[in-house]
């Protein structure tokens, strides 16, 4: 799929820059960054919709302490 997207001037230079120092093409730092940008996004909309759940009581939360008890953990780092 080709996209076209206007970048501005002091962007597209870094770009330049990166992709000429590093011998790598622009459209792989366009494609990293999208790809980073999008995981990041996607992992704050699953953060919001489990904080919400939290907050309506729809989803279960333990304290640090009851999750030592019940996996027989007594606290102390070794």
């Amino acid at each position: 799929m080709t996209i076209t997207v206007r970048l501005p001037d002091e962007l597209q230079r870094r770009l330049d820059h990166l992709a000429i120092e590093t011998g790598r093409a622009k459209s792989f730092y366009i494609k990293q960054a999208l790809e980073a940008y999008l995981e990041d996004l996607e992992d704050l909309l699953l953060a919001n919709a489990t904080l919400e759940r939290v907050r309506s009581g729809k989803e279960k939360t333990y304290t640090l302490k009851v999750v030592e008890n019940e996996l027989n953990l007594d606290g102390d780092i070794r």
